[in-house]
């Protein structure tokens, strides 16, 4: 203790402190006056009415939950903005909390509706099936599928007429779709947020320039613009990258099977357990989620592994570049990009008062360059109104007929060469897919297309790949296509037998087609009328393998195939055989036989035969009615014809 200083000894005055550097009283030099020290039996004074009073109060501390709840009112309290302080227009702040309610209501929409595209009912009766609700109506108000139709089929389907809808909200707003609207784009938003780069890519210094225009975003433009050359060509190959099919095919056709394969095994396994109380709410559960989300029964897809990795690829792309199909290869928003170059209502900017913070950038959705000294990007721009928000200059305002004007040169023009390239692959591509061998002389028998399917060409003109089609069948019978009809028919829908059968009654697939591919037919159409002379709608015709059906070459007796044939009268019919088996005792089988008038191609027959490999009767493409050469009757054929 004897190191330490010794503290001031009290001077015996209550109240303020002389200062210790006063003059003397005699005018001489200044020193410092310090009584001498008392003894400690003196240095506590008497404690008097008056002294007691005169002595500081002397506080209790506060409880322990009075920090916590400065806390909390912390976390709540808007915290000061940077430079001038400036704050956002209470109408831009409503707003931008508006944008996000509307994001989420029209994401659980378009899962709502997509849930919905699928039948939970059964066909006894010859009751009329359709769907409830319009679950195609997200791709009936795309203007890219609408504009990628019109060029190939030189006619716009009718109900794509509601994308005018959209064209005159962009001309209007700008793309408020891409960022208000578009259940792929929020989508992209919020794993964006969910999975950030863990080396900061998407936080501080980095964050705002991954939200700096880059030249990569003009990658989607060129994609347009081949696929739009492709349309005129007469194919809707650009069907593959719209962000509503992909949507579709996607979470249709892998996220919700994968779902509901989850969610179905681990309930077997509580029924499976003796757990009484356990079984009961398996049961009431999966009750419950096959009247609302689940399906009724697990539905397999081909190729669907495929289609959920590029889906998860292309949402991880997101640790790297926010926003990442939206920013660089959207078509759709490349086509509402071009119109929003011509909206009422747009970004003004006051380049002289900004003082280059850079807090427009940290959030901003479409990296369209709303910072100062800078053009901005009407046509990057998903109106998101982060930065408005977020400016503390009041630089940024989002007005009708806003002043464009820049201090610097505009960077967005699309390189010459690179459009001409775009173009040329997009025409050249065509040509090369329309000769090879699958489609005009070399058929390939599998390649059987939903009842009411246009001819194969113009299939190729109005398909688009969006998979309603393939998530409404009943029966798992459509899948997307491999090379079955070569490259241009990449995931196109066909028919699989051995998975699943085209029911008799079921129209649902032309119900929900958004471009015509499939016609929109009645039941009377597919199953023909006799007395008013319809002919059935064929799809294809059956065939049987001597060498493995089991009356024909095991002399084992098996009909199953004439039982479930759905048509009246059946297209199989038996012959009525006695064959010896091996040790030559006769055996009574009935052998089938396919009527190809009568024969739909529906597949029913292929799906129960019991020969699981393959099976001992196939449905093939031949003498489906939707084309005039890919026939099996000589009468209805074109052979030596010219």
């Amino acid at each position: 203790m004897s190191d330490l200083p010794r503290p001031l000894p009290w001077l015996g005055v209550i109240g303020q402190v002389p200062a210790l550097d006063v003059s003397a009283p005699s005018g001489g030099p200044v020193s410092a006056v310090l009584p001498a020290p008392l003894p400690v039996e003196a240095a506590a004074p008497e404690v008097t009415m008056a002294t007691a009073a005169a002595a500081p109060e002397v506080r209790a501390e506060p409880p322990w939950w009075a920090s916590v709840v400065s806390k909390v009112r912390s976390k709540f309290k808007t915290p000061k903005r940077p430079g001038s302080g400036l704050p956002a227009r209470k109408i831009i702040v409503w707003l931008r909390n508006a944008r996000r309610v509307s994001q989420t209501g029209f994401l659980l929409l378009f899962l709502f509706l997509l849930v919905r595209t699928e039948f939970r009912g059964g066909f006894a009766g010859g009751a009329t099936v359709r769907m409830p609700y319009p679950v195609e109506g997200f791709l009936l108000a795309d203007p890219f599928v609408a504009l990628m139709t019109f060029l190939s089929t030189h006619t716009i389907y009718r109900a794509l007429w509601w994308s005018v809808g959209m064209v005159a909200l962009t001309l209007i707003f700008g793309r408020v779709f891409c960022g208000w609207i578009c259940p792929f784009g929020t989508l992209h938003h919020f794993f964006a947020w969910l999975i950030p780069n863990p080396q900061g890519a998407t936080t501080g210094g980095r964050r705002v320039k991954a939200n700096m225009t880059h030249g990569y975003q003009n990658a989607k433009y060129y994609l347009l613009g081949a696929f739009l050359v492709a349309a005129v060509c007469g194919s809707a190959i650009g069907g593959l990258f719209d962000p509503i099919c992909i949507c579709v095919r996607a979470i249709g056709l892998a996220v919700l099977p994968a779902a509901n394969y989850i969610s179905g095994r681990g309930l077997d396994g509580l029924s499976q357990t003796n757990i009484h109380a356990l079984q009961l709410g398996s049961d009431a559960t999966r009750d419950a989620l096959v009247a609302t989300v689940m399906q009724p029964r697990q539905y397999f897809f081909h190729q669907t592994w495929v289609i959920g990795a590029l889906l998860f690829v292309v949402l991880l792309a997101n640790r790297w570049i926010p926003r990442f199909w939206c920013r660089v290869l959207c078509p759709l928003g490349a086509t509402l990009g071009v119109i929003a170059r011509y909206a009422l209502v747009g970004m003004e900017k006051d380049h002289s008062k900004c003082t280059d913070c850079n807090l427009c950038l940290v959030d901003c959705q479409g990296a369209d360059s709303p910072q100062g000294g800078v053009k901005h990007r009407h046509d990057e721009c998903h109106v998101c109104l982060n930065c408005e928000v977020a400016c503390p200059e009041d630089v940024i305002k989002f007005t009708f007929l806003p002043k464009r004007t820049s201090l610097a040169k505009a960077q967005d023009t699309l390189d010459r060469r690179k459009v001409l390239t775009t173009a040329l692959t997009g025409a050249a591509v065509l040509p090369l897919a329309r000769t090879s061998d699958t489609i005009d002389s070399n058929y390939y028998d599998r390649l059987i297309r939903p009842p009411g399917s246009v001819p194969e060409r113009d299939f190729m003109e109005r398909c688009i790949r969006c998979a309603e089609c393939m998530k409404v069948c009943p029966n798992n019978a459509l899948h997307p296509a491999f090379l079955e009809s070569g490259i241009e028919g990449f995931w196109t829908p066909i028919l699989i037998p051995r998975i699943g059968y085209c029911e008799p009654t079921c129209v649902l697939c032309g119900q929900v087609c958004p471009t015509g591919a499939i016609q929109k037919i009645n039941e009377t159409q597919k199953l023909g009328d006799p007395v008013r002379h319809i002919e059935p709608i064929k799809i294809g015709t059956a065939f049987y393998d001597h060498g493995r059906c089991l009356p024909w070459s095991m002399a084992t007796p098996c009909i199953v195939c004439e039982e479930f044939c759905p048509t009246s009268p059946k297209a199989i019919w038996v012959e009525e055989v006695d064959t010896p088996d091996r040790n030559g005792h006769p055996v009574h089988v009935q052998r089938p036989h396919v009527d190809p008038t009568l024969c739909i191609g529906c597949g029913a027959c292929e799906k129960v035969c019991p020969v699981q490999d393959r099976p001992a009767v196939y449905v093939t493409s031949v003498g489906e009615s939707r084309s005039k050469t890919n026939v099996i009757l000589l009468e209805t054929s074109n052979y030596n014809r010219s």
